[in-house]
């Protein structure tokens, strides 16, 4: 008889459901994200069991009712009931010992389209922070922090990503980007494939949705840094395993979270602080408001008439009545009392065109060492780089030493770990 081992929800957490009508029998299929073996190599205590992978979840049964307590498993005959529809990979091992593994490939799927979209809901994709609430940005944050102190202590026992892959789609290039995110899943285990715009062409050679159903077999993750930001959502809808925004013309929550972790490092805290962003409302501007319908803080953007960010962004900061928002273009009154005062550059990449005439109007908007002294002693400078020195920051602000611009771009790996980890459900 196959009975379903939900106290492994109790104890891996997860989430499964019944179905009274697949074998006849009522069977669990349970979500661990294409973690059944190291679930079993880290729970020695628990039973043998067989698992059917199934769109990247686990199909688990024991011959126990109380699985927990040592049930065993048998090769048993139910499984031969198995419709051959499913794709199917078994896994039988004794406690203590190494899992072979057997697979058999399906003509055709016999999930409806309802099931595979439940099996998909597991695991958030990471497209914007106020995706999440205050307490999991918070732990995602404290995580980094742990992680970091790990990897900077030489230790490199910590393999959760062991055994995984990630494709890494970059339509835009960046040296930061495509770094922090291949270094720190090979420190953690895992191995990053790089695609870059002439791999793919995506959207142009081949259709998102087409690309993000291929990679999402092949891979346990997806990041992609790109232009349009409904590349990014296309590729969530349509992939089966985690989607991390590396960036888009509208926002880029992986920068903030390092941002914020960056924050946290050298004031102590996120929550109550004033940010003052000085220059384009831009993306980086965007992912600050999202930020803040999520934690309190107070956040100001200076920026010349025109170059405001998106209304619906910032109405959706304020509405939340978390944090105290404003827009203003005077950056001299914005700085007053600043605990951070942020730069980015003035013409973003696919922007460049524009460069001499944002030049022009961005006049009086430089972070210069005259404007960090209205901010004060305490004020620390951040730039998410590159950097134009000499244009939208003097080398003098970026060369002090209240600039923490370097931490902030080491802690990009960091973040973005710990997101990865918490996707995961590491």
């Amino acid at each position: 008889m196959m009975l379903p081992i939900t106290a492994w929800r109790e104890q891996y957490g997860g989430h499964y459901w019944k179905d009274e009508s697949r074998l006849g029998k009522t069977t669990c299929f349970f979500r661990c994200d294409k973690r059944a073996s190291s679930l079993i190599d880290s729970a020695p205590t628990t039973p043998q069991m067989a698992a059917m992978t199934i769109f990247g979840s686990a199909f688990l049964h024991s011959s126990t009712a109380d699985p927990v307590a040592g049930g065993s498993l048998r090769r048993s005959s139910a499984l031969r009931l198995l419709p051959s529809s499913f794709t199917r990979a078994w896994f039988f091992g004794t406690r203590g010992s190494r899992i072979s593994c057997r697979t058999s490939a399906p003509a055709h799927s016999a999930i409806s389209g309802s099931e595979e979209s439940e099996l998909k809901s597991g695991p958030k994709d990471f497209l914007h922070i106020s995706d999440f609430d205050k307490a999991t940005i918070l732990k995602i944050i404290n995580q980094a922090a742990e992680v970091k102190a790990l990897l900077k202590s030489g230790d490199r026992t910590f393999l959760p990503f062991k055994g995984k892959t990630m494709a890494m789609i970059f339509a835009k290039p960046s040296m930061r980007t495509r770094v922090s995110f291949e270094t720190g899943f090979f420190l953690l285990g895992g191995h990053a494939i790089y695609l870059g715009p002439d791999d793919i062409q995506m959207g142009k050679r081949e259709e998102t949705r087409d690309v993000a159903r291929v990679l999402s077999r092949y891979n346990d993750v997806i990041m992609a840094r790109v232009f349009a930001h409904q590349d990014i959502l296309d590729l969530a809808k349509y992939s089966s395993v985690p989607v991390i925004n590396g960036l888009t013309d509208y926002n880029h929550p992986c920068q903030i979270m390092a941002d914020a972790l960056t924050i946290v490092e050298h004031i102590g805290r996120l929550e109550g602080t004033k940010i003052v962003y000085v220059g384009d409302g831009n993306n980086i501007v965007h992912s600050w408001l999202l930020l803040a319908s999520v934690v309190p803080f107070h956040f100001v953007c200076a920026c010349p008439k025109g170059f405001e960010p998106d209304e619906k962004t910032v109405d959706k900061a304020r509405n939340a009545g978390i944090s105290k928002i404003e827009i203003t273009n005077d950056p001299k009154e914005a700085v007053r009392g600043a605990d951070v005062v942020y730069a980015d550059v003035w013409a973003s990449m696919g922007q460049k065109e524009e460069a001499a005439y944002r030049k022009q109007k961005f006049q009086g908007f430089q972070i210069d060492e005259a404007l960090m002294e209205i901010a004060g002693p305490q004020a620390y400078f951040m730039h998410c780089l590159p950097a134009e020195r000499g244009i939208e920051v003097t080398d003098g602000v970026i060369e002090a030493p209240n600039s923490i611009v370097f931490p902030q771009a080491e802690n990009r790996m960091h973040a973005q770990n710990a997101i990865m980890l918490h996707l995961f459900g590491l």
